[in-house]
């Protein structure tokens, strides 16, 4: 059991992720490529992947076993960017890596490239940024749009729980095999562990490749995380055959309006006078167009300052990438306001 304890002062910091954490989908894929063929989720994508295997694959399985213990220092706090997190990876501190990959060792023995990693051979390590890097836009990149879909559907649903009963709630509804005790978050884990914030707060990492239970890092000196199973509806990442193409979403939409709908999902949050600059209309045709897909689900709305901001929601997403909807996820129209904001990790993949 994994005990993590709060202060009131934690309570008022516990965040939610804003988007899938590209290390933590990293690390947890890895496990599921070295899992069961046979998962009912991973499988097909797991063969896939497999078919043409890139040479990345082999060289992260090494510190990246299905089940066990993974080195705490791959799952760095999300950067700016892919490239900023991956240079804090290879910048890791040298006596940190030596225990963490000692820990590795002793589970699962020591490969000589592990070897070279440990004592921070300066060749190894860019060996490991590259592969990392390679690993990310060949392999999770291909399916990222539907990762992302189903993150943002499941941090959608926490953050009405959250509107709707706070901060307790949100952690009460987080998945089954978690529960809410004042001032106690109880997860059920493979192993003991305490986990006290000390005032740090907690982030709530919702992740597509977490399977089964919830995980967390080894060293309790590090940022506090939980990341945990954002897939509830069992979403695949292998292709659709149902998928639809751009002319029927023109012919659904009308062709102006799935454009917009198109340009709002392609961007991490546009503003009207965007969408009119990039699709040649006036700001008034798009804060008309917004206005439309806002009140069908498609976007949601939030003012910052004295402008407004558009981002799809996992329904338009899906409706504008061809793709199938993570969950049907209606949100009423309106401007949202922006909410407020170890032990060895044993069978932390449990696939």
């Amino acid at each position: 059991m994994l005990h993590i304890h709060f202060s009131t002062e934690d309570l008022g910091r516990v965040r939610l992720a804003p988007q899938p954490d590209p290390v933590w989908e990293m690390l947890l894929s890895l496990h599921a490529l070295g899992g069961s063929p046979d998962h009912i989720v991973f499988g097909p994508w797991r063969a896939e992947t497999l078919a043409g295997p890139d040479p990345s694959i082999s060289l992260l399985l090494q510190l990246a076993p299905p089940r066990g213990y993974s080195p705490d220092f791959l799952t760095p706090p999300a950067g700016a960017d892919l490239e900023s997190t991956l240079e804090a990876v290879m910048s890791v501190d040298r006596a940190r890596l030596r225990a963490e990959l000692a820990l590795l060792a002793a589970q699962r023995g020591e490969t000589p490239w592990m070897r070279r990693v440990a004592g921070g051979d300066a060749k190894a390590m860019r060996a490991l940024g590259a592969a990392m890097y390679r690993y990310h836009q060949n392999v999770l990149s291909r399916s990222w749009h539907r990762i992302r879909a189903v993150v943002e559907a499941e941090r959608a649903m926490r953050v009405m729980d959250f509107f709707a009963g706070g901060v307790e709630r949100l952690l009460d509804n987080i998945h089954p095999l978690v529960r809410w005790e004042p001032p106690v978050l109880k997860v059920a884990y493979p192993v003991r562990q305490d986990l006290v914030l000390k005032g740090r707060g907690l982030l709530l990492i919702p992740s597509y490749f977490c399977w089964g239970r919830p995980v967390t890092l080894l060293d309790d000196d590090l940022d506090p995380v939980l990341v945990y199973p954002a897939n509830r509806d069992l979403q695949l990442l292998t292709e659709d055959p149902a998928a639809s193409d751009p002319a029927a979403l023109a012919r659904l939409l009308g062709r102006t309006r799935a454009a917009v709908l198109v340009e709002v999902a392609a961007s991490d949050g546009t503003t009207g006078g965007g969408i009119a600059r990039h699709l040649g209309m006036s700001a008034a045709s798009a804060s008309e167009h917004a206005a439309v897909l806002r009140e069908a689900g498609l976007i949601v709305s939030r003012r910052v300052a004295n402008t407004v901001w558009h981002t799809a929601t996992p329904l338009g997403r899906a409706l504008a990438e061809g793709g199938r909807p993570a969950k049907a996820l209606h949100i009423s129209g309106g401007v949202l306001p922006r909410p407020s904001t170890k032990s060895p990790r044993d069978d932390r993949s449990a696939v």
